[in-house]
């Protein structure tokens, strides 16, 4: 199993080793042993520029995910992994959770998207936020968009 991780923000090579040993722990317990990924550690300036290069979309986001292969997650080279550590950030400090803590969500989130998940359609949403929960302990990504919308309402 190997993880290349690369930071490109101030905050990041405290972070490094932790990310680094987190997605090796997250791979085990998704039975990809063989695996292998790349992450960047990088701010909200270079995720919003992959963001539009890659997706068209022309704003910051969290967690970008880059699959090496078609189908997803069908070889052992999964793919990147790009990771903005000022929205980390933000949304740590709004939510009152650790900036590590943070990362381990958006890591969670893009390793699945590697490995050929999505929340396209409500059923893939739903296994989704299923093995978000099961990898995080609770706290996915998905099942607090869920609840946000459901508030909404």
């Amino acid at each position: 199993m190997n993880v290349e991780l690369r930071s490109e923000h101030p905050a990041g090579p405290a972070l490094a080793a932790r990310v680094r040993a987190r997605a090796r722990r997250l791979l085990a317990a998704l039975g990809r042993h063989e695996a292998s990924l790349s992450v960047l550690l990088t701010g909200d300036g270079r995720i919003r520029t992959l963001n539009r290069r890659f997706r068209g979309v022309d704003h910051a986001t969290d967690v970008l995910s880059f699959p090496s292969h078609e189908p997803a997650g069908s070889a052992p080279d999964l793919g990147d992994l790009a990771i903005s550590l000022d929205t980390a950030a933000r949304r740590a400090r709004r939510a009152g959770r650790t900036v590590a803590g943070e990362v381990d969500r958006y890591l969670v989130h893009g390793l699945l998207h590697l490995l050929g998940h999505d929340h396209a359609r409500p059923a893939q949403a739903r296994e989704m936020e299923r093995l978000e929960e099961a990898l995080l302990g609770g706290g996915g990504m998905l099942g607090e968009e869920r609840a946000r919308r459901a508030r909404a309402r």
